[in-house]
């Protein structure tokens, strides 16, 4: 009796163009957002007198809640609709844009912030995970890059756009700036954007996004305090133990669930687990290492806001170039290649700039600036093209999700990381000697309190040691991060396969939609050179829901031998996988 043949795949969206620009707006918002705080951050600490620690903590309310919710967004936007969460997430980030926007003390400010990273949640995985549901297998890597470019794009947007509002209005204007772009996005996304769900998506699990979020506050919570009270305060080794076994708990439990929120299941496939890698590896380095630079602009060169999101604008060019060239590189090279070379212009970059000097000024940075931001488009827009286009349809919103959560808390640690460090080094060179004790207190918090405590003394000498002492922890900062981004590409180079998940056929019949099956491995002694095992027979059909098993008889068939590996997705015309 012959096999039943899988139903043809449904035809492509005709206006998947058109709606992925409604898309695009949305992402442009939050990587827009992602920075457009920095240039605003010293204005913050004079206005409303905020400190290094409740700095950090501006940028990481935003980050932390941000990483910890994306799973369980992800997740209801597979089962509820993938455009209604999206709006949903639009919606509520204009709100809290105009609660930041009045805020009137750092508290509310980081409430409001905390809204923006729930509301960052909804949108960022539902962006993402709408490509593989409107956009046919031979589109999806295009499509994909074009949403990255864009959140990228917005990384050294931000700062201009911000540095322009803040010369000619007040710091609330970079919150309130969202809101026309909230709008434009919402309205284009109801009007071009089909709907599209997975009725069949497991329920969310209350226990494991308690434990998500509270691991990852506590664990960066941990880390800033850290800095301040040091490594051995019991309340910072408390909370860092307690964050290691909330993660750990949800880690267990996610693995011994049917239909896990974190379906750890997908890491077990080697280029999507290697391109999450790097995509995590690299955020620590991007928002770890762009973190020092608005403060260096600003309080030791003496720039503005505006011409500190200027200085930037070599770092959009390189991004720009990277975003142009990364296919191309891709078809040539594979993902790996693509991404180690990425993560070794990142790293060269940042060790240029850890060579920064009192008299460089301006033309140093300019030099290192566009490597820094190449390297950063080639490790971003490559690895979560590459990962996503893994995905089965069913499981978009879910993958997706874990891809985002991991690049949010590889930036979460990195921020705060590095902002410890830059602390530290801040605080060994700065000279306080001959001023008062309270207001040496408060120009040890941050240089841009040292400007503000010497200019009210009237003494230039405590303002020269600020910008010393700065320049020395913002140098050691670069070196770390460079030396981490090379690290990061030997890793990827090392483990990373050499393959394309662009090769790989369309999702296929006889996988269970809601795995990423591992490809099978070619006989242990054929590769080694020994007879061949003999031709294997044609792999039988697997039942509908049956498991892909490594090397299994109900996968597909085994690569040729030194042929491209080719991964597994979903079932084709997945009953699960419904759209508008």
């Amino acid at each position: 009796m012959p096999a039943p043949q899988a139903p043809p795949p449904a035809p492509p969206h005709p206006r998947r163009w058109i709606a992925l620009v409604a898309v695009a707006l949305s992402v442009l918002v939050i990587g827009f957002d992602t920075t457009v705080l920095n240039v605003a951050l010293p204005d913050l600490a004079r206005q409303l007198e905020v400190g290094t620690g409740q700095q950090q903590w501006i940028v990481d309310a935003y980050t932390v809640v941000f990483a910890a919710a994306l799973l369980p967004a992800g997740l209801l936007g597979d089962r509820f609709g993938r455009r209604r969460t999206l709006v949903l997430g639009l919606v509520l980030f204009g709100a809290a844009s105009l609660l930041g926007t009045l805020a009137p003390g750092p508290g509310s400010l980081i409430a409001a912030r905390t809204a923006m990273g729930l509301a960052a949640a909804f949108v960022m995985p539902m962006s993402m995970a709408v490509v593989p549901a409107v956009f046919p297998p031979a589109e999806q890597r295009r499509a994909t890059a074009l949403l990255t470019t864009m959140t990228a794009v917005g990384v050294p947007l931000g700062p201009i756009v911000g540095g322009l509002l803040l010369r000619h209005y007040w710091w609330g204007s970079v919150f309130l700036v969202n809101v026309p772009l909230v709008l434009l996005g919402t309205v284009a996304c109801l009007l071009l954007l089909p709907e599209s769900a997975d009725p069949a998506a497991p329920r969310l699990d209350p226990l494991a996004a308690l434990l998500a979020t509270g691991g990852l506050s506590a664990l960066t919570w941990g880390v800033i305090e850290g800095g301040d009270l040091g490594w051995g305060d019991a309340r910072v080794l408390g909370t860092l133990a307690g964050s290691l076994l909330a993660l750990a708990w949800l880690v267990r439990r996610s693995r011994h669930r049917e239909h896990p929120m974190l379906d750890l299941r997908l890491l077990a496939e080697p280029v999507f687990r290697w391109c999450s890698v790097a995509v995590t590896l690299v955020s620590v380095v991007l928002l770890g290492g762009f973190f020092v630079l608005p403060a260096y602009f600003q309080s030791v060169l003496g720039t503005d806001a505006l011409g500190s999101g200027l200085r930037l604008m070599p770092m959009m060019g390189g991004l720009l170039l990277a975003s142009r060239a990364g296919d191309r590189l891709v078809r040539r090279f594979a993902p790996r290649g693509v991404i180690g070379a990425g993560l070794v212009l990142t790293g060269l970059a940042l060790l240029l700039g850890s060579r920064t000097s009192a008299g460089d000024g301006y033309a140093w940075t300019a030099l290192w600036l566009p490597l820094f931001g190449a390297g950063l488009g080639l490790v971003l827009i490559t690895a979560t093209a590459s990962a996503l286009l893994l995905l089965p349809p069913a499981k978009a919103g879910v993958g997706s999700g874990l891809v985002q959560t991991l690049r949010q808390v590889g930036g979460a640690v990195g921020v705060a990381v590095f902002g410890a460090l830059l602390a530290a080094g801040y605080r060994d060179r700065l000279d306080t000697g001959g001023t008062p004790e309270p207001a040496a207190q408060l120009a040890r918090g941050s240089v841009t309190a040292a400007d503000a405590v010497a200019e009210r003394l009237g003494d230039p000498a405590l303002a020269a040691s600020a910008h010393g002492a700065y320049l020395h922890g913002m140098t050691q900062v670069m070196l770390v991060a460079g030396i981490l981004a090379l690290l990061s590409a030997v890793l990827v180079a090392a483990r990373m396969p050499g393959t394309d998940p662009a090769a790989a056929p369309g999702p296929g019949a006889g996988t269970d939609p809601g795995a990423v099956a591992a490809p099978p491995r070619a006989p242990r002694r054929a590769a080694r050179g020994g007879p061949a095992a003999g031709p294997a027979p044609p792999p039988a059909a697997a039942p509908p829901g049956a498991r892909a098993r490594r090397g299994g008889g109900g996968g597909p068939a085994a690569p040729r031998p030194g042929g491209p590996v080719r991964p597994v997705a979903a079932a084709a015309g997945d009953p699960g996988e419904s759209s508008a």
